[in-house]
């Protein structure tokens, strides 16, 4: 059995690697002409029987005080809901590699929020990877400007950092919940919340008929459902458990990596000499970081 800090860093990795899936399932849904309210919903209709499932054998072991309740409810619909509605948003303005790499802002919104508001110190092996992957994700982000129309990169950028901020407020929260609730029980409830608060939005708009589209699309929404949403959900939620939201967030950088690759194979993104060279950086800042780590120890 793997040690409880290997253990996580692997659940966190493959979590992360999951998530980074969802951006190119959600592009290649875009092309068959679906809105995003309605492909939204998809996501998290297809998720709501699993989750409900799993919370009703996974329930907390210990009495939960009201007002944890009220901070799952909020965590859970800032999360998940305004988190991926922003994201998705984004997603039809700019391209799924640059949506991953701004969405990468959210490993410093997290050692800042916790700053402030935990009074939890930022390590200087912590500054160190989060500067050194940043200069990655700058060298990419100009490159996509200089190829791009600027005015839909910059809107799309902006509604995918308010994406990265909600994300990173539920990252902290849950680094404080889960103990309490347990990391299945936590999960399966914030994510319950964000379901039916997709389903009220959509209620309340009702974009579409939700028969009218292409199977294609009903499949994305499934494969997104399981593979980009249940599974890492809790694979994410076990790993902040073990290591906790500052040194989890590190492992973020991963996620444009796995996008870039994943656009490239299945969009026909465009990868430039300059992204490679924004991914070589991001990968040293990993290196670097855990270098740090393994300093420190000594």
């Amino acid at each position: 059995m793997l040690p409880n800090k290997s253990l996580g860093v692997v659940l966190a990795i493959t979590g992360i690697l999951l998530f980074s899936s969802k951006a190119v399932m959600v592009k290649l849904a875009y092309q068959y002409g679906v809105d995003t309210v309605s492909l939204l919903l998809f996501r998290m209709v297809f998720s709501l029987p699993i989750y409900i499932v799993i919370a009703a054998f996974n329930r907390p072991k210990e009495k939960i005080a009201g007002k944890d309740y009220t901070w799952l409810i909020l965590f859970g619909f800032i999360g998940y809901y305004l988190a991926s509605y922003f994201d998705f948003l984004g997603l039809i303005y700019i391209k799924a590699s640059l949506e991953r790499l701004i969405l990468f802002i959210y490993p410093t919104l997290v050692l800042l929020i916790s700053f402030v508001f935990l009074r939890k110190k930022i390590t200087s092996k912590q500054v160190i990877g989060v500067v050194v992957t940043y200069l990655g994700v700058f060298i990419i982000f100009v490159s996509e400007l200089s190829i791009s129309d600027d005015s839909s990169v910059i809107w799309g950028s902006l509604l995918i950092f308010l994406s990265a901020l909600t994300y990173a407020s539920y990252l902290v929260g849950s680094g404080w919940l889960i103990p309490k609730f347990g990391a299945t029980a936590f999960t399966s409830y914030a994510m319950i919340v964000s379901c039916m608060a997709v389903i009220l939005h959509y209620s309340l708009q009702r974009p579409e008929g939700l028969l009218n589209f292409q199977p294609e699309v009903y499949w994305i929404g499934l494969a997104m459902a399981v593979f980009a949403t249940v599974i890492p959900s809790y694979l994410v939620s076990f790993a902040i458990k073990i290591l906790g939201a500052n040194d989890f967030s590190i492992f973020g950088s991963l996620g444009p990596i796995s996008t870039i690759g994943l656009a490239y194979l299945f969009l026909g993104e465009t990868l430039t000499w300059t992204q490679f060279l924004g991914a070589g950086v991001i990968i040293g800042g990993i290196v670097l970081a855990e270098k740090k780590k393994t300093e420190l120890k000594k």
